[in-house]
């Protein structure tokens, strides 16, 4: 066979040989499209978009909201991304509060957030099905929003204030800080001081203290049990905790420093309006845990066998200026744990 033709032969089947392979590589080529089409029409999907309800008799928006949504942001939940949050504020009105936890319910939320035990409650009524965490509360089994700590058994969970166990630690602060001091005036509210109350007396005991225990339910009351106190001559005064008295914390430091009273209570606010110390869980931490806790029920964990978790930070304040006002000198114990000293 002529040298021409079998090189015609050879080249007639080396082309056909490439087109077969292009034809090869243009069907692999059109499966692999087709197999895309769908994986990325699923990674355009936008993701789920979680509904959370903060429900709060506070007047609006403060660093607890902040907190609370720092903690969700550093699990992966951030507004504007894969999260909502709905606000209520009903600035005290309890009948607005129910309104307002009835209207949470009906939007469908995921999780409710409360920030105190009167919430909780309204939040617990409104509804047996959606996880609720709360953000505080001092005495959860007592109030009977949880079986146990450790096991929660309901749609409840969240982080609470042992405040009965701090009753030590204020009285131990106030005879560091007036070392003769022997009788101390407890101003406790019958609404959530009867544990705290009974704790402290106990604490008493062992630093060989004497209460006066001065009910008051309303800052009206305030000016009687100052008196008392003045009459028995109390060397000091320890208040309970109580959202009466928190929110009457610039009162009630003016009355300490009227009757000349050295004073401790728990809310970091009290040092800074005129008071002497302030000591309990740090607010801005404790509303992180419970955004932590509120990620992990988005996450899927079911809120009965979250644990309800105790603070994890505590903060003392303490106004040296207030202490001067009194003539007294704080011990170096007590200034080398201030996280706060107001001058």
């Amino acid at each position: 066979m002529p040298l021409h033709r079998v090189l015609g032969q050879s080249s007639d089947a080396l082309v056909g040989h490439a087109d077969g392979r292009r034809g090869r590589l243009f069907f692999v080529a059109l499966a692999l499209v087709i197999l895309a089409v769908p994986l990325a029409a699923d990674a355009q999907q936008p993701a789920k978009v979680s509904r959370v309800g903060y429900l709060s008799l506070a007047p609006g928006p403060s660093y607890r909201t902040e907190a609370l949504q720092q903690g969700l942001r550093d699990l992966g939940y951030a507004e504007g991304r894969n999260l909502t949050i709905e606000y209520r504020f009903t600035q005290g009105n309890l009948d607005r509060l129910r309104d307002a936890a009835a209207e949470l319910v009906r939007l469908k939320m995921d999780v409710l957030v409360t920030g105190g035990p009167a919430t909780t409650r309204v939040a617990k009524e409104a509804t047996a099905t959606i996880s609720i965490v709360m953000a505080s509360d001092a005495d959860p089994v007592g109030d009977g929003f949880v079986a146990s700590l450790a096991r929660p058994g309901g749609n409840i969970t969240g982080v609470f204030l042992n405040f009965p166990e701090l009753s030590g630690k204020w009285l131990e602060l106030l005879k560091e800080a007036v070392p003769r001091l022997t009788r101390v005036a407890v101003l406790w509210d019958p609404a959530t001081g009867p544990a705290q109350a009974k704790a402290a007396e106990a604490a008493a005991r062992s630093l060989r203290l004497r209460l006066q225990p001065l009910e008051a339910r309303t800052p009206a009351d305030f000016e009687v049990a100052f008196r008392a106190a003045a009459k028995e001559r109390a060397g000091a005064m320890l208040a309970l905790s109580s959202p009466v008295f928190n929110a009457s914390r610039k009162q009630l430091a003016d009355l300490c420093r009227k009757h000349r009273l050295p004073a401790i209570l728990p809310f970091p606010g009290f040092a800074e309006d005129g008071g002497l110390m302030a000591y309990g869980p740090d607010l801005m931490s404790l509303f992180r845990q419970a955004g932590a806790i509120v990620a992990k029920i988005l996450d899927g964990a079911k809120p009965a066998d979250v644990p309800v978790e105790p603070p994890t930070r505590f903060q003392l304040a303490v106004n040296l200026k207030t202490a001067k006002a009194l003539g007294l000198t704080l011990p170096q114990s007590i200034l080398i744990r201030a996280e706060q000293m107001i001058q």
